[in-house]
């Protein structure tokens, strides 16, 4: 299993050498907020929609103050924008409150945000922090690591602990970047293009017939 994963992150790396965020941010608050946006709702359409509400909140504390439902038309086009809306400006007023204006660096306090679950928290500490061993346990990493025979089952809890014991600390935020890049670009969830994956060899549900 070691040789595998060192393979399949070489092979990754060789694709995809810029390991970055898609979702779009100049401020780590505006990282947590877009984090939130994009839970069940494309990268593409939150990097549509911050821009304009970033604009009108141009600082934490005026994100703190917002109206909820001013917010709430900004975000509209995301999806359960009504809970998205609550939860930013919620968590806005915690980050003032109890840590000082800053997003918290730690698995316990991020869990304390509203919105804020083991994936957003995870993205943020590999991101903001360089937190070694964060795994972002989103539908593509389930997806793929599934079919590569990483992890089995679909529970992000539960996956995200299998990959922590295999993945390299240090290459596990980056990895999952990745594989979020692969899984837009080859590994779809309905159609994958398995005639160009680079990954085959590793893939359990590939049959050469699919090419």
């Amino acid at each position: 299993m070691k040789e595998k994963v060192a393979a399949i992150i070489d092979i990754l790396k060789q694709r995809y050498p810029d390991a970055v965020c898609a979702l779009q941010y100049e401020k780590d608050y505006e990282l947590m907020i877009s984090v939130r946006l994009s839970a069940q709702c494309t990268d593409a359409r939150v990097n549509q929609v911050t821009p304009a509400l970033f604009a009108a909140y141009p600082t934490l504390e005026a994100m703190a103050n917002a109206d909820i439902a001013d917010v709430e038309n900004y975000v509209r086009s995301c999806g359960f924008y009504k809970h998205k809306a609550r939860d930013i400006v919620l968590a806005c007023q915690m980050l003032l409150s109890d840590f000082g204006g800053k997003v918290p660096g730690t698995m316990e306090e991020l869990l304390r945000l509203p919105g804020v679950g083991r994936k957003t928290a995870n993205l943020l500490l590999g991101d903001i922090y360089g937190v070694p061993g964060s795994v972002v346990c989103d539908t593509h990493c389930i997806r793929i690591c599934g079919r590569l025979g990483l992890s089995t089952g679909k529970e992000p809890e539960k996956v995200e602990q299998q990959l922590r014991k295999i993945l390299p600390p240090e290459e596990s935020s980056d990895f999952c970047h990745r594989i979020v890049l692969f899984g837009r670009d080859i590994c779809t969830a309905r159609n994958p293009n398995c005639g160009s994956c680079p990954l085959t060899f590793f893939c359990t549900q590939f049959s050469p017939t699919q090419e």
